[in-house]
C-alpha cells in the first residue's frame, strides 16, 4: 500500500496508511451505521471545526456534495445566488478566475475585481466596488490562492462585505482544516472546501458549511439537478444523513478517519504548526540550493509555495519533474500567467524528514 512517491502538491495529497485502510470496507447507503454513524457525525464535526462557540454553531449546517471541490463551488454559487443577484468576485489567481467562469456558465451577473496574481487584494478597491455597484448581493473570494501560495485577507474582506450588507462566500478549499478560522467571528456566511485537502482525506466529495437560514431561503434557486445544494441539504436533514444520489461511501469513511487523525494530532493549531514548519524548512533549503520564492516571505502561506524556474536554457520542468519523481517526490507545475515557476506543497502526511529528503533529491536532480 506504499506509494513509489510522496505527493507534494495542493491536493490530492499523500494520506496516512490508516486513511487508506478505511476504504477497505464496503458500506450500504441505506444503513443507519453509515448515514447516522458516519455521515451525520462528519456533518456535525465540520461545523464544530468551523465555529468555535457552541452558542453560534447551531446557526450553521454542513452539506456534503459528490464530486471535486469545484463541483461544490459550483453548487454553492448556483444555489445561493438568485436570478436577481449579482456576485462580486475578488480574483487574484486561477481559482478566483474559475469562480468567475462558473458564474458566467450559470448566467449569473458578475462584477469581477481583478488583481495581479502576486499582489494581495486591496481593501480600498473592494470597498469602492461595493459602493459603485449597489446591486451586488454576494461576495466571493478564495482564501488560499494556490496559484501562488498566497493567503488572502478573508476576515477583513468579510468585514467589508458585512458593512455593506452582502453575503460572504469563502472558497476555503486549500485552507480549511490547516489554517485556524471561525466562520462566526470572521462573518463568513458560506464556506466551501474539499475532502482531499488539509483534513487529509481522499478525493471524491466536497462540502459546504453555511448559515442554515440561507439554506432554507434558497429553495428552488439551483441551476442544476445534481448540484442543487438545497435539495441535498434537505435530504440529509430529513433522512438522517442520506445522500440524494449515490454516496461515495469509501471516500466518506476515509474522511471520517482523517477527521479522527486531525483530532489526534492536536487539531488545526497543531496541523498549522506542522505545515508552517514544513514550509519554512522548504523555503530556507530551496534558497540554499539557489531557488527564489515567487512571493515575499510575508505573503507566504503554509499550504504551497511557488518558486521561480531556473534561468538556464537547458532547464525543462518536465525533465526536472521526472527526475524528482524517480527519487520519490512529486511536485507541481506553475500556474502564474506572468512568471515561469513551479510549486511545492507542504500539506498532507508530510513531515520535516520528508522535506529534508526532498531537498536532497532536488540537489541531486539539478541536471542543468
Amino acid at each position: 500500500m506504499n506509494n513509489d512517491y510522496l505527493l507534494l502538491t495542493p491536493g490530492p495529497l499523500s494520506t496516512s496508511r490508516s486513511v487508506k485502510e478505511a476504504m477497505l470496507q464496503d458500506w450500504c447507503t441505506w444503513d443507519d451505521d453509515y448515514n447516522q454513524g458516519v455521515v451525520q457525525v462528519i456533518r456535525r464535526q465540520l461545523c464544530e471545526i468551523a465555529v468555535a462557540d457552541p452558542q453560534y454553531r447551531n446557526d450553521y449546517s454542513t452539506t456534503l456534495m459528490q464530486g471535486s471541490g469545484t463541483a461544490s463551488v459550483e453548487a454553492a454559487i448556483g444555489t445561493f445566488i438568485p436570478k436577481s443577484g449579482t456576485l462580486l468576485v475578488i480574483n487574484n489567481g486561477a481559482y478566483g478566475a474559475r469562480i468567475i467562469e462558473i458564474a458566467n456558465y450559470l448566467n449569473i451577473n458578475v462584477v469581477a475585481l481583478d488583481f495581479v496574481e502576486t499582489e494581495l487584494p486591496q481593501l480600498e478597491q473592494i470597498s469602492q466596488a461595493l459602493e459603485q455597484y449597489p446591486e451586488i448581493t454576494h461576495v466571493a473570494m478564495v482564501h488560499c490562492e494556490t496559484t501562488t501560495g498566497m493567503l488572502n485577507p478573508a476576515k477583513r474582506v468579510a468585514e467589508l462585505a458585512k458593512h455593506h450588507n452582502k453575503i460572504m462566500i469563502l472558497d476555503a478549499m486549500s485552507s480549511f482544516g490547516g489554517v485556524e478560522m471561525d466562520m462566526h467571528e470572521w462573518q463568513i456566511d458560506i464556506l466551501i472546501s474539499s475532502a482531499n485537502k488539509c483534513i487529509q482525506g481522499v478525493p471524491g466529495f466536497g462540502f459546504v458549511i453555511a448559515k442554515t437560514a440561507l439554506l432554507v431561503a434558497c429553495e428552488g434557486q439551483a441551476r442544476s439537478l445534481s448540484l442543487d445544494l438545497h435539495a441535498q441539504w434537505k435530504t440529509m436533514e430529513n433522512h438522517h444523513g442520506k445522500w440524494r444520489f449515490t454516496s461515495p461511501t469509501h471516500v466518506v469513511r476515509a474522511f471520517a478517519k482523517a477527521l479522527e487523525e486531525l483530532a489526534q494530532e492536536g487539531g488545526i493549531s497543531a496541523r498549522f504548526k506542522r505545515y508552517s514548519e514544513n514550509q519554512k524548512q522548504l523555503v530556507s533549503g530551496m534558497k540554499a540550493l539557489g531557488f527564489e520564492a515567487l512571493l515575499p516571505e510575508a505573503m507566504h502561506s503554509p499550504i504551497i509555495t511557488s518558486f521561480y524556474s531556473p534561468s538556464e536554457e537547458s532547464y525543462e520542468f518536465k525533465r526536472f519533474y521526472e527526475a524528482l519523481k524517480q527519487k520519490g517526490y512529486v511536485i507541481y507545475p506553475g500556474k502564474v500567467s506572468n512568471a515561469d515557476c513551479f510549486r511545492i506543497g507542504n500539506i498532507g502526511e508530510v513531515y520535516a524528514a520528508d522535506i529534508s529528503g526532498l531537498l536532497e533529491a532536488i540537489a541531486q536532480a539539478k541536471y542543468w
